[in-house]
């Protein structure tokens, strides 16, 4: 039986290689006072070196020096000078195994080690089989078995025992978890599951995978597809219980199997794991059916909205040349009467003459008719959308299991009419504001006419559903909020909180940073002082910031790039990859081993980055065929693997020499780019102000100073980019480190200030209507009288102490990764009802933007520093947009998941580009160092890794033999 490999060469070499960097070697092989007596007690010099190198070696990595094993001169280097001796002086400590054997034996007296055998050995396979089922990955197991050994000082076994252990513990623990669910079926839930095998539904797919092909619709016809779907997993009859202690990486693993798997390959399993995979899709796709239908009915609400607007436009757009008419009428009827009457003539002798009285009847009631339709609003047309609501409303009220605050307890009966299809009930509108405009329109109804009233209600609850005052138990999009929110204590323990558990000490540090900054922006005012900006009359104005580059700037680009080889985009790929290994991220789905067919899967990351497809890309290369290909990315690429890429990717451009001319990565910028669609997936929407009717979505990017595009998302080309800002910084390891982050306009609401500030970021917008943004004080009275024009209002500082235990949690919630915050922050800022919680996170929120506009216009550095690091995300842009070769640079794919792939992989290509750019930009530095020509950090922090003219990005796509 073949050695079974779960490692990759260079994991290996990270497992069990000597560290040769100045900090670990600090760490691990700093000899303390103990250790040097019992190395003096060696008489010979290479004696003493090797004893201490064997003890070095048994504590990290924690395995013996094998024989004949080359030592790293760093290391013999360190160990050496704590002795006093020299390198050399190993060199007959190899030739004598005998004396090796007695160190070895003398150690383990000394320091406790003992060999992998016996108890010892089968207590730790124990402990490994128990965290097999909790390690994300076969790597991750290793470590944390090395890291187990090296606690116990247990000396490591051989790599290649090493890798058969965590195999079969990995192996086991499947089985287990797939044996634990299957025993919680019955016989017969196990037909059921097995009958979606085996029946046919649309004449010619079955029916596990007719389910899961679910997508967000745009219409009704889509929504009840959907229903289609969830009211057959709801008849399944299977509970989501059965998954309770399975560990969530676990789920995953099994759904996304389930997934990529087709009826025939899942008959051909055994039988536990088959109904593993058919139990867990089977849970996992109901819930995730039930939030596309929530999703499907929030853009049919949307388009109802949008198609009554248009309408409403389109009538006064028609009136207005009525209206012009009717103007003109009676300009000519009050131009006779003022004379009639300036004359003392008969009124009503020139009212004849002007128009006359019945025509001046059919005037008056033409201009009620008008006045009537230009004060229209698009609620008195949304009524149209009431066969629309109708073809699936009903059944989607009865199908989900919605659960209700009690503030929408109205909304819920009102719901159940609807539902229930009760025509006498009452057609109460408590679920409304008082002020609503619905209210007028509902009362100009028939009272036998309750379609606008069921439109009323099928448009608050997607409202509902928004703000959270409704949600769906075991939902990802749409669960209850307070669930989701962690413990206070869970709250107080968070290492990323550095807001004090006392809202007195925060307000206390407010107030002062606010009274001492407005004294400062007051003097400066006085003084004509402000940089590049003016208060006068109460009045800011904001000049245009002026560029700070050096005038030699642009010839080192030319010559930089001028010296950079001309490369063909594969050979360019292979480099990068023998220089990080970025393919070994992407594992099996099934076992957990790295892909072995490197040149497919850089094939199939080259067809996503180019946005090619693996059909045009079977075509331009010749190592692959389609099928290979797509077996490849069945298997190997998905979402996780690609981020664990492009962190490999990130962290080793970080560690060029050249990255650190442009930062420490400590800052970031975060910018939205739009992708033109020829069809319409779930991300996106079908019309958007700012990039007009054509369809499309954003890819929404952070990119560190030093041009690594750490994290990526796709969003709504029509949304608020704000929400989104947090996902990149607390979702990513990163982004984590990061302490200063840009943004331009679209990117700032005040919940994102409170939040920034809250989690130690500190977060600097540009704002592109400055003067028109108002700064809010505990006292307003108090301000000085040059700034008494710029306050806004006043804090609410009671509110902010009232609810800061729920502020604590849910700060606490974004920065444990529970929820993406964008999830939590889109249902702070929705309409209709902002709850407590929203509205003092929106006060602190205008304390942090006060403060920042203070900062801001004193701080011409913070201004420049922002517009550079903005001006990388453009940068990046215009990468990106030469890498989408493929299909006219259009995103075609319908599903989330295929979208996301696009966009992952051309930010993991840019990535790659921007790595190989880095390391060979760095070598035309030391060329023009040699040639003795200027190479200053100053301007040298101008150059950018973003060019591209030397990648040949076209042609057949060849690769080299390794």
């Amino acid at each position: 039986m073949p050695r079974r490999s779960i490692l990759t060469e260079r994991q290996k070499s990270a497992l069990f290689d000597l560290p040769t960097d100045e900090a670990s070697m600090l760490l691990h092989y700093t000899l303390a006072d103990d250790d040097l007596e019992h190395i003096s007690e060696r008489r010979r010099p290479e004696n003493r070196l090797g004893f201490a190198l064997q003890l070095c070696t048994l504590r990290y990595p924690g395995r013996l020096l094998s024989s004949g094993e080359i030592i790293p001169e760093k290391v013999l280097r360190f160990i050496a000078a704590q002795l006093g001796l020299t390198c050399d002086d190993v060199l007959p400590y190899a030739a004598r195994r005998q004396t090796r054997q007695q160190h070895l034996h003398a150690l383990r007296q000394i320091y406790g080690f003992k060999m992998f055998s016996g108890r010892g050995a089968r207590g730790l396979k124990a402990w490994l089989e128990r965290e097999a089922e909790t390690a994300r990955s076969n790597d991750d197991l290793a470590h944390r078995f090395v890291a187990e050994c090296r606690r116990t000082q247990t000396i490591l076994p051989g790599a290649s025992v090493i890798e058969r252990l965590c195999a079969d513990a990995l192996v086991a623990a499947e089985h287990r978890i797939e044996s634990r669910i299957a025993a919680k079926l019955d016989d017969q839930m196990r037909g059921r599951l097995d009958a979606l095998l085996a029946e046919i539904v649309d004449g010619n797919v079955s029916r596990f995978v007719w389910l899961r092909r679910f997508e967000v619709g745009g219409n009704s016809a889509g929504a009840s597809r959907l229903l289609d779907r969830l009211e057959f997993l709801q008849e399944l009859g299977l509970s989501s219980d059965i998954l309770i202690d399975v560990p969530p990486h676990r789920i995953t693993r099994l759904r996304r199997q389930g997934e990529r798997y087709f009826a025939d390959g899942l008959r051909d399993i055994t039988s536990d794991r088959r109904l593993a995979i058919l139990a867990v899709c089977a849970v996992e796709w109901k819930a995730a059916t039930a939030d596309a239908v929530i999703e499907t009915h929030d853009r049919i609400v949307g388009k109802t909205w949008r198609d009554a607007k248009k309408l409403c436009d389109a009538r006064i757009a028609d009136a207005r040349s009525s209206l012009q008419e009717i103007l003109r009428s009676f300009k000519n009827l009050g131009a006779a009467l003022l004379e009639a009457k300036g004359d003392g003539a008969s009124l009503d002798a020139a009212t004849e003459t002007a128009c006359g009285w019945v025509q001046l009847e059919s005037i008056v009631a033409t201009a009620a008719e008008l006045t009537d339709t230009m004060a229209a609003d698009a609620l008195a047309h949304v009524v149209h959308g009431y066969h629309r609501f109708r073809r699936y409303a009903p059944r989607m009220l009865r199908a989900l299991n919605i659960q209700a605050a009690s503030v929408a307890a109205p909304l819920m009966q009102a719901a159940k009419i609807i539902a229930d299809d009760q025509p006498y009930a009452p057609r109460q509108s408590g679920f409304l504001r008082r002020n609503s405009k619905w209210h007028r329109h509902l009362n100009a109804q028939d009272p036998d006419d309750n379609r606008l009233w069921e439109v009323a209600v099928l448009f608050q609850i997607r409202e509902a559903f928004r703000s959270g005052d409704i949600w769906l138990p075991h939902s990802r999009r749409y669960a209850d909020l307070k669930q989701a929110l962690v413990p206070l204590e869970a709250a107080k323990a968070s290492p990323r909180l550095t807001m004090p558990f006392e809202p007195e000490v925060w307000l206390a540090d407010r107030k002062t940073r606010l009274k001492n900054g407005l004294a400062r922006l007051a003097k400066a005012a006085r003084a004509g002082a402000i940089p590049g900006s003016s208060i006068e009359n109460g009045v800011l104005k904001v000049d245009r910031l002026t560029g700070a580059v050096p005038e030699d700037a642009q010839d080192m680009v030319l010559d930089l790039y001028g010296r950079l080889p001309s490369v063909r985009i594969t050979d360019l790929l292979q480099e990068v990859h023998d220089d990080v290994g970025f393919t070994d991220a992407f594992t099996h789905l099934r076992t957990g081993v790295p892909c072995k067919d490197r040149i497919g899967l850089l094939n199939v990351l080259l067809a996503e980055g180019l946005n090619l497809g693996l059909s045009k890309m079977a075509d331009a290369t010749s190592s692959h065929d389609y099928f290979q290909l797509s077996r490849l990315s069945r298997w190997h690429v998905e979402s996780d693997a690609i981020n664990r890429a492009l962190a490999m990717v990130i962290e080793a451009q970080s560690a060029l020499p050249m990255a650190q001319f442009w930062g420490s990565g400590i800052t970031a910028s975060s910018d939205g780019q739009f992708f033109s669609a020829a069809r319409h997936g779930e991300a996106m929407n079908l019309i958007n102000a700012k990039y007009g009717t054509e369809p499309g979505l954003k890819a929404y990017t952070h990119v560190s100073d030093q041009f690594g595009p750490f994290a990526t998302q796709n969003i709504p080309a029509t949304v608020n980019e704000a929400p989104y800002i947090l996902d990149g910084l607390l979702m990513n390891e990163v982004g984590r480190k990061i302490k200063e982050q840009y943004a331009d306009t679209g990117g700032f609401t005040d919940h994102v200030f409170a939040v920034t500030a809250l989690l130690a970021y500190r977060f600097i917008p540009r704002i592109r209507d400055l003067p028109s943004k108002r700064l809010y004080l505990f006292d307003p009275a108090a301000a000085p009288k040059e700034l008494r024009g710029l306050i806004g209002g006043k804090i609410r500082e009671k509110l902010i102490v009232e609810n800061w235990p729920d502020i604590l949690r849910a700060v606490a919630t974004m920065a444990a990764g529970v929820m993406p915050p964008s999830q939590l922050l889109r249902k702070f800022a929705s309409y209709p009802r902002q709850h407590e919680l929203a509205l003092s996170l929106r006060e602190i929120g205008r304390i942090e933007r006060t403060l920042f506009i203070i900062d801001w216009l004193l701080d011409a550095d913070m201004q420049r520093r922002a517009q550079i690091g903005l001006n990388k995300g453009e940068a990046h842009h215009a990468l990106k947009n030469a890498l989408r070769i493929g299909r006219q640079g259009e995103i075609r794919d319908r599903t989330t998941e295929g979208q996301h792939y696009r966009m992952a992989g051309l930010n993991l290509l840019a990535t790659i580009i921007i790595h190989w750019n880095t390391k060979h930009l760095g070598q035309a530095v030391a060329a023009r160092k040699r040639a003795g020509l200027d190479c200053s950090p100053e301007i040298l922090s101008h150059i950018s890794p973003l060019g591209w003219a030397h990648i040949v990005l076209t042609g057949e796509y060849r690769w080299k033999n390794r």
